[in-house]
């Protein structure tokens, strides 16, 4: 990858951390379409693959987009790319967060908090369903989300056991 193309890449990516409205997965449709779509970097699999690895591992849930960089651009673009998503949504943050802390009973901040929950949970669900036939090959894999999305929501199991039964459905070939 060519320092312009990474230069795009992270100008595109500082772009998006600026919609970034309920965290960094809920760019992830739009990151998903420039990077696998638009330019080819990657397939939709390794791009799944890429937000997995960043989301079993500890830490924040942001750690995929230096994931992606180092894929198609090795350090550097590991490194720039993070740059670009932390440092916008960090300034944009810490302006909000002083607004709100002169003006904690603003009509119009309050609006904008009411307004923007909704759009996160539906970028949320863009997320989801970007993700899901890139990491289902066939009908099994969807039973064992669906399953898996059943029992989270109706027991109180913890999702270790969950993360230790898909391992394991993995290993024996039933997914």
């Amino acid at each position: 990858m060519s320092l312009t193309d990474l230069a795009g890449l992270c100008l595109y990516f500082m772009m998006l951390s600026f919609l970034a409205i309920g965290g960094a997965p809920s760019v992830l449709p739009e990151m998903h379409r420039y990077v696998v779509e638009l330019h080819a970097l990657m397939s939709s699999a390794q791009f799944a693959q890429l937000y997995s690895l960043a989301q079993v591992a500890p830490g924040p849930n942001v750690m995929y987009v230096p994931l992606i960089g180092w894929h198609v651009a090795g350090w550097i673009g590991a490194v720039s790319t993070m740059f670009a998503v932390i440092v916008p949504s960090f300034t944009l943050t810490l302006f909000v967060a002083h607004l709100h802390a002169r003006h904690p009973k603003a009509a119009f901040g309050i609006a904008i908090r009411r307004g923007l929950t909704p759009i996160t949970i539906g970028l949320l669900f863009a997320t989801v369903w970007i993700l899901l036939p890139a990491v289902n090959e066939d009908w099994r894999g969807y039973v064992l989300t669906a399953l898996t999305v059943l029992l989270v929501l109706r027991t109180s199991l913890n999702p270790i056991w969950l993360l230790a039964a898909g391992a394991v459905a993995g290993l024996t070939g039933i997914v």
